[in-house]
């Protein structure tokens, strides 16, 4: 049965429960044939014996099917989606132990059914018979059925279960038992070890207790017949243990498999790789903090990117690294402010959409100008913007890529008004100016928001220059302390030193052509 081409609790039960219970028939045929033999009652004669087997079985099955139905219930989909209630995922998460514990109770009822209630109806019941008989078929074939029976359905269900858990937190479930991986080694141990040498004992025993009384060829048979019976028991073992330990060692390996994938995968850069949680136990937990890490590494590195719009990638990963203090430090930088011109006829004259898109598309320009010269972009106010060079990364040649940053600024307002005039709109003028100085650089603002900024009058001066382009007719204006820092390789008209505000002496400034 499946549900949205996934598998469902009932088709797994059938999928485990049939062979499991058939090689927990084997074991208990094996046992009772070839370890502690036991002659059944047949008083009531063969068919008597047939019929008592079948209702019982039926019985049992009906009991069995009916448990867990009624327990997996919960876990079947509703209009093809997997249930995520707290008792579902629950129940999902112990499935696999629920499983194996209705069929240990199955078989330690059919113990009590075969071997002590069917004598008791017969009349020849002994205590001896009975518990020899639920020895043999509880906790010989039952306990091989039951560890099969989990390991099967663990391997099936691990598929399924993360339909329940699409965010693989299966340690938030409470009241699911853990089987820790030691505890999983342990019960292994314990069931290739421990149950294959009681075996042996109870069939050495029992031969050892034939052999009084019997003649010597007999007992040579009776010998031989235990060394046969030993070998017979030593391969089966060998066989189920094998099977056991593959069980075992694929329910650790092959998360473990998944982890190591996921981890190339974030080698690689790939942040999106997760690890499929299919346990709760510490191999689950690993697989949960994997998941949690690479989440965490995604969410810095989209903070990573979104600081990267703020500032330039170089100054980013140098904030990030720690080796740039934001206290605030004395740095000699080069600040740019660039306006727009004419702005408050145009934004009259404009709707706001065409506005806000038209100065994004601006900024966007200006900003990949100001970025390629590793220059930072301070703040947009309005149609302006602020911008520093040398700071908060001290660069030796920040005038020069202030200029430069200028230039680029001329050049892709020129190719960006072309496609201005393509699309019949009119061309936008700016004006920038440049000045080079000693400023105070760090944060500024209150405890809950800061803003990286320069303070000093060199911001000041810088600004005022600016205006200064309306004054000469001019775009780009550099300042006499900004061109000393230059290396000859701009062409710089110088034009008549002008007072401006704020300032007791005349300021020296040049046209860059």
């Amino acid at each position: 049965m499946r549900e949205g081409g996934h598998r469902s609790p009932a088709w797994l039960q059938v999928a485990v429960l049939v062979p499991a219970n058939l090689v927990g028939a084997l074991v208990s045929f094996t046992y009772f044939t070839f370890v502690d033999f036991l002659t059944p009652p047949r008083t009531d004669g063969l068919a008597g014996a047939i019929r008592f087997f079948i209702v019982g079985f039926a019985l049992l099955v009906a009991i069995a099917a009916i448990w867990t139905t009624r327990w997996t219930r919960i876990l079947n989909p509703v209009d093809g989606r997997w249930p995520t209630s707290m008792e579902a995922r629950r129940r999902a998460l112990l499935f696999p132990y629920a499983i194996a514990g209705i069929i240990f109770c199955g078989w330690a009822l059919a113990g009590l059914l075969f071997g002590v209630i069917r004598p008791l109806m017969l009349g020849v019941f002994t205590v001896e018979r009975a518990a020899r008989f639920i020895f043999g078929n509880t906790f010989v074939a039952g306990t091989a059925t039951t560890a099969l029976t989990f390991f099967m359905a663990e391997h099936l269900w691990r598929k399924e279960l993360p339909k329940f858990f699409p965010e693989g937190d299966l340690s938030a479930v409470p009241g699911a038992f853990r089987l820790r991986v030691r505890t999983r080694l342990l019960v292994i141990l314990l069931l290739v070890g421990v149950l294959p040498l009681s075996v042996l004992g109870v069939m050495s025993y029992r031969r050892a207790e034939s052999l009084p009384g019997m003649d010597p060829a007999a007992a040579a048979q009776v010998m031989g017949s235990l060394l046969v019976s030993m070998v017979f028991i030593a391969v089966v073992g060998s066989l189920v243990a094998i099977g056991l330990a593959l069980f075992a060692a694929g329910s650790v390996a092959t998360p473990l498999r998944e982890v190591q994938g996921a981890m190339r995968e974030v080698e690689r850069g790939n942040l999106d790789a997760r690890c499929a949680v299919v346990t709760n136990d510490e191999i689950g937990a690993a697989a949960e903090g994997f998941n949690r890490m690479v989440h965490g590494l995604k969410e810095r590195e989209f903070l990573k990117e979104t600081f990267g719009k703020y500032v330039s990638r170089e100054i980013r990963d140098e904030i990030l690294a720690g080796r740039i203090a934001l206290e605030g430090q004395a740095q000699d930088v080069t600040i740019l402010f660039a306006d727009l011109r004419d702005f408050t006829p145009w934004v009259e004259s404009t709707s706001p959409r065409e506005v806000v898109r038209d100065l994004n598309a601006y900024f966007t320009e200006m900003d990949r100008a100001i970025r390629e010269h590793r220059g930072l972009v301070l703040q947009f106010i309005g149609d302006e913007i602020e911008a520093a060079f040398g700071a908060p990364v001290a660069y030796p040649g920040h005038a020069e890529m202030a200029v430069r940053a200028a230039l680029d600024m001329r050049r892709r307002l020129a190719a960006w008004n072309a496609e201005r005039a393509r699309a019949g709109k009119l061309p936008l003028r700016h004006g920038i100016g440049i000045h080079t100085g000693a400023v105070l650089a760090g944060n500024i603002g209150s405890s809950e928001r800061l803003a990286y900024a320069l303070v000093g009058d060199p911001v000041n001066l810088a600004s005022r220059i600016q205006n200064l382009n309306k004054e000469f007719g001019s775009d780009i204006l550099v300042s006499g302390d900004t061109r000393r820092r230059l290396n000859g390789g701009f062409e710089l008209v110088q034009l008549p030193a002008v007072r401006v505000k704020g300032k007791v002496e005349e300021v020296e400034v040049y046209r860059l052509a």
